[in-house]
């Protein structure tokens, strides 16, 4: 996986803004934010897609939304709102194969997105 940038990321192999980690999860800003406010939160265990998710990853996604809950409410977020968005593959605009979740605040946000 020596081209997983993610991977690189938590290895500490290349820098990063990182806001939140644990044991297993890891969130860092975006180096091209699409709003005020633009988290990844990521697995450290690689899962290329969501279509790669087995039945025994429930408790690691529950743990990325909880992180996302707490780095909202550390960013002033919570109250005014914001987005969070995986994207799964070609047409769902996914760039890298390490699933993230998107955190995006800090502006009214449009919908529908794109």
């Amino acid at each position: 996986m020596s081209n997983d940038l993610f991977l690189k990321i938590i290895n500490r192999d290349i820098p990063a803004d990182i806001v939140f980690e644990n044991d297993r999860v890891l969130a860092f800003r975006d180096i091209d934010p699409q709003a005020p406010t633009h988290i990844l939160i990521i697995p450290k265990r690689r899962i290329p897609t969501i279509n790669d998710l087995e039945d025994g990853d429930a408790e690691l996604m529950g743990e990325l939304l909880l992180a996302a809950r707490d780095i909202a409410r550390a960013e002033g977020l919570s109250e005014d709102g914001y987005r969070l968005v995986f994207n799964c593959n070609r047409h769902g605009c996914q760039s890298v194969f390490h699933i993230h979740l998107h955190l995006l605040g800090g502006r009214q946000l449009d919908w529908p997105p794109g």
